[in-house]
């Protein structure tokens, strides 16, 4: 259960990478807001270079999400403690271990979208 809880934690840190690199750049642009995504480049110089590599920061979590997935996929069946206590306490960390990963995918593809779909739809 740990491994599957850790899997689906660092998931969403390499996801969000992906939101960080490519829909935080394009809502600000699309709100108005050039100036500010011009500070906060200034600011953090290293979202360009996050930007300049997207293709592996993308294979990257694709891939921890995938071992995620299989982390969450075996981790479905396994047994719980059979003190009452113990097995809410289980049941509720595969809950959220789920709920983590669930939101990890989410981002994910929400980064994707900006990266990869907005500039064909744009053209």
């Amino acid at each position: 259960m740990d491994a599957a809880r850790g899997t689906a934690l660092l998931s969403i840190f390499t996801s969000t990478g992906t939101l960080i690199c490519c829909a935080l750049p394009a809502a600000l642009v699309a709100l108005g807001a050039g100036a500010a995504l011009t500070a906060l480049v200034g600011a953090v110089p290293q979202l360009v270079w996050l930007s300049e590599h997207k293709d592996a920061l993308f294979a990257v979590a694709a891939a921890m999400l995938a071992l995620a997935g299989l982390m969450q996929w075996r981790a479905r069946t396994a047994p719980c403690p059979i003190d009452p206590s113990q097995r809410a306490a289980c049941l509720s960390a595969r809950r959220l271990s789920r709920g983590v990963y669930l939101g990890s995918v989410a981002v994910f593809l929400v980064g994707g979208f900006f990266a990869y779909l907005a500039p064909l739809l744009l053209g």
